[in-house]
């Protein structure tokens, strides 16, 4: 874990989150990409440029935002882009080499009952990006639990399970895997890689109509520090990525790191 991405809002948890992140890449030695993502919306005819003001306004509010948090010994690189977000969020990944992107649940909205807002909402499910979501206000502490919920274990996609390995191995992390048989079950989903079978401690299932309620059902008992899905075009969460936005009374388990994963096949 080398480079770390936060994308920055206007939330009130901004300073907070950009804390938890300046802790967590400390953990690693990494180097944390402060950005944000701006576009600009003209009318026809109109002579004033704004492009630059925008950026400047916006690189001004990233050291102000940098100023007040206590960024120990961690490089931190602010940056500014203009573009559409999924198109431009994907394209910094790729130049800057970005290992993880670290998520505040809500970046812009103000609405208490949201947990995952549309921005970061749109960021999880448009993307193929590994993603942390952090808790709004949740202060940094080492990973020692982690709960992988998945319906299937076959993985094809290199490099995938790379973020939750280098977790394990910095925090010396126990590893509990879900197995969830949901009616989509096929033979076989439930053979579990080789790679995937030396970080896993220990091995449970469930039978749940989605693998969401899967986790419902079992993340209490295992009380980890961090939960651990895969993006699959129907897959975690399918209800409730239908929509960017995701309820908090929807979502149950907003009190912990979520890590999201890239598809798996």
């Amino acid at each position: 874990m080398k480079s770390i991405l936060v994308p920055v809002g206007s939330s009130k948890n901004a300073q907070s989150h950009l804390q938890y992140a300046v802790d967590f890449a400390q953990a690693f030695g990494a180097k944390l990409y402060v950005v944000q993502i701006y576009n600009v919306y003209t009318k026809s005819g109109t002579m004033i440029k704004v492009d630059h003001i925008l950026e400047r306004e916006s690189m001004d509010f990233l050291k102000g935002h940098i100023a007040k948090v206590d960024t120990k010994n961690v490089e931190v690189v602010i940056k500014t882009f203009k573009g559409k977000l999924i198109d431009t969020l994907e394209l910094v990944c790729k130049s800057l080499d970005i290992d993880l992107i670290l998520l505040e649940p809500r970046t812009n909205s103000i609405k208490d009952e949201v947990y995952l807002g549309k921005t970061s909402g749109k960021i999880i499910k448009q993307t193929n990006i590994p993603a942390l979501i952090v808790p709004e206000g949740f202060k940094y502490k080492p990973i020692n639990s982690i709960l992988m919920a998945l319906k299937s274990a076959t993985i094809k996609k290199e490099g995938v399970l790379n973020p939750l390995k280098a977790i394990k191995t910095q925090y010396k992390s126990v590893l509990n895997l879900l197995l969830v048989k949901t009616p989509f079950y096929n033979e076989g989903d439930f053979d579990v890689t080789e790679e995937l079978k030396l970080l896993v401690d220990s091995t449970s299932t469930s039978e749940n109509a989605t693998t969401f309620q899967g986790v419902l059902e079992n993340y209490k008992d295992n009380n980890p520090d961090l939960l651990c899905v895969v993006r699959r075009k129907r897959g975690f969460f399918t209800k409730l990525w239908e929509k960017n936005s995701i309820l908090k009374k929807d979502f149950h388990s907003s009190t912990l790191p979520v890590l999201v994963l890239s598809g798996i096949k």
